[in-house]
């Protein structure tokens, strides 16, 4: 049977119609598989969100999205430590005045290993469950044993953050996905992070380079915990709006329960959110 997306493709239906398309219920039905929630990164929107964090937020409330992921002004410096006047509390309430809620924010390691107290004061101000690590951001020539040292530091590391009871994760950037000789660095990465201590944050934009976010869902069933979406078109090498590209979204989320996947966040450039979040809420 044709998917979803072949077949909007095959008839014509712009993604962008969402009117369209929620009134075609008995030839799209519904994939129960689809996620009930969706929420946003940050990072693409720092601009907007630096100019008008409130009107910026409401936006994209409007579009459909549930979800914020925040990245950490305590380890952003540069960026997001703009927001380090407000507590985590005042951001909290802006967060949810515009009906959205924040479970998951990004931190980098500098801040977890010399500013832990107060980042970790941050996250149950900000009533923050997940702390995926953003990167190790190792050298470009690293090892794959300088990633396995990263990797037990942040076991670590997230023996702590466990105890207070918040989720660590770790965020794979293309870098994690090459190889070192024989060995993939991220393969070998899973093989060191504790499973039960560091949950994995996949980000699907390494569908560009031939990997699949449902293989590895599948291959390593309860190791993750949200993912990063992100679409690829082959034919036009570049990304485009999620439902527009390659990736088989109805094989992703029904491998995403296999992972123990929760938290699903797009991250693309901010002229996709609209038809991405269109795409999503009418699967």
């Amino acid at each position: 049977m044709a998917s979803r997306r072949n077949f909007i493709r095959s008839t014509g239906i712009g993604l962008g119609s969402a009117a369209l398309i929620s009134q075609l219920p008995f030839v799209l039905g519904s994939f129960s598989n689809a996620p009930k929630s969706i929420g946003f990164q940050v990072w693409t929107l720092r601009e907007q969100l630096f100019e008008d964090f409130a009107g910026t937020l409401k936006k994209m409330a409007k579009l459909g999205y549930k979800e914020v992921e925040m990245c950490s002004p305590l380890g952003y410096t540069g960026t997001f430590d703009k927001f380090n006047k407000y507590s985590g509390t005042e951001l909290k309430k802006m967060i949810e005045d515009q009906g959205l809620q924040c479970t998951s924010s990004h931190y980098n390691l500098s801040e977890l290993r010399d500013g832990y107290g107060k980042t970790i004061e941050w996250t149950h101000q900000m009533g923050i469950k997940q702390m995926p690590l953003a990167a190790f951001w190792l050298p470009k020539d690293a090892s794959v044993d300088d990633y396995r040292k990263s990797c037990e530091e942040l076991n670590k590391i997230a023996e702590k953050v466990k105890s207070e009871g918040i989720q660590m994760a770790f965020h794979n950037h293309h870098m994690e996905f090459e190889k070192r000789g024989d060995e993939l660095i991220y393969d070998e990465m899973l093989k060191v992070l504790d499973p039960d201590l560091v949950k994995m944050q996949f980000q699907v934009a390494v569908a560009d380079i031939g990997y699949k976010a449902a293989d590895y869902f599948r291959k390593y069933p309860g190791r993750f915990i949200s993912a990063h979406l992100a679409d690829w078109s082959k034919e036009k090498n570049a990304q485009v709006p999620i439902g527009e590209g390659d990736v088989d979204w109805e094989d992703f989320f029904e491998a995403a329960k296999i992972g123990g996947v929760k938290n699903f966040f797009v991250e693309m450039s901010s002229e996709k959110f609209e038809p991405s979040a269109t795409y999503l809420m009418n699967m």
